[in-house]
């Protein structure tokens, strides 16, 4: 049988390369609100980072979210997606 490739994506915050399944994907919409996509499927520009707090912080710190989405991040997206995650991750 032939093996599936497994899709890889790089963290934008330790810039690790993972299997894109235990990574969560970063969406900014056309309308330039961001938000977490657990299912990948959403419309807009992803950006990929591990499901932890200490990559969301790495990434605010070296501009890595700003890189890939090619636009600022303001810094309560940064708080509220810590939030999301934080909930995600106690639920």
């Amino acid at each position: 049988m032939k093996q599936r490739k497994i899709p890889l994506r790089k963290c934008t915050g330790c810039q690790e390369m993972k299997d894109k399944r235990e990574l969560i994907r970063i969406v900014r919409s056309e309308d330039g609100t961001f938000s977490l996509d657990r299912t990948g499927k959403k419309a807009g520009r992803g950006a990929y980072i591990c499901p932890n707090g200490e990559c969301l912080a790495k990434a605010q710190k070296s501009k890595g979210l700003e890189r890939s989405f090619k636009a600022a991040v303001p810094k309560e997206v940064y708080e509220t997606l810590l939030q999301e995650l934080e909930a995600e991750n106690h639920a």
